[in-house]
């Protein structure tokens, strides 16, 4: 079935809203895993022609702060820790040269990889909680290497569009998310949730 344009662009406007309301809620940071999970449930909403349901994402939203908190902060440190080893071995302070640095950026496209799958299984399923997504994501990525490099590949180009134009990043995280839930939907066999 084809959509009609004005469905098309509602779609869009749609996505771009749930961009800026998780923007938004990210601003103290210590909310950035919440406002994640709940826009990606907003995210599969949209994606499977349903309704947003502002109670719904309210709830997802309390219930994701605590758990969401600790993700926040294991994935700065992934990051940090990453930024670090790149920048030592590119300096030279580190020997391996150029295979350790391809091997920390394999690293690190896998663990974006996981990370993004993570936050769509977060969105469409009500699994029990961070570690369950993390393991099916992981396993997923494991599987179907080529579903987490496109899922990895949507995210980078998301960052790079950030970089070059920092007004349009609040938009981009809709649009990533909702290109994510895409991919995953159409690349990524699911299995029974562990």
């Amino acid at each position: 079935m084809r959509r009609d344009w004005r469905e098309t662009y509602t779609v869009m406007a749609d996505v771009a809203l749930v961009g800026l309301a998780v923007t938004a809620a990210s601003v103290p940071l210590v909310t950035a895993g919440a406002a994640l999970r709940a826009g990606s449930a907003a995210i599969a909403s949209i994606v499977a022609g349903e309704g947003v349901d502002p109670r719904r994402l309210w709830r997802i939203f309390r219930s994701s702060l605590l758990p969401g908190l600790a993700a926040t902060a294991l994935a700065v440190v992934v990051a940090w820790l990453l930024l670090f080893n790149v920048g030592a071995v590119a300096s030279g302070r580190v020997p391996g040269g150029l295979p350790v640095l391809v091997g920390t950026g394999a690293a690190a496209v896998a663990l974006l990889a996981v990370a993004v799958l993570t936050v769509v299984r977060l969105g469409r399923d009500d699994v029990p909680g961070w570690r369950a997504a993390v393991r099916w994501a992981a396993g997923a990525a494991w599987r179907q290497p080529v579903a987490a490099a496109m899922v990895a590949g949507v995210s980078t180009i998301a960052a790079a569009l950030a970089a070059m134009v920092p007004v349009t990043a609040p938009l981009l995280v809709g649009y990533l998310l909702f290109a994510a839930h895409i991919v995953t939907a159409r690349l990524v066999r699911t299995e029974a949730p562990a």
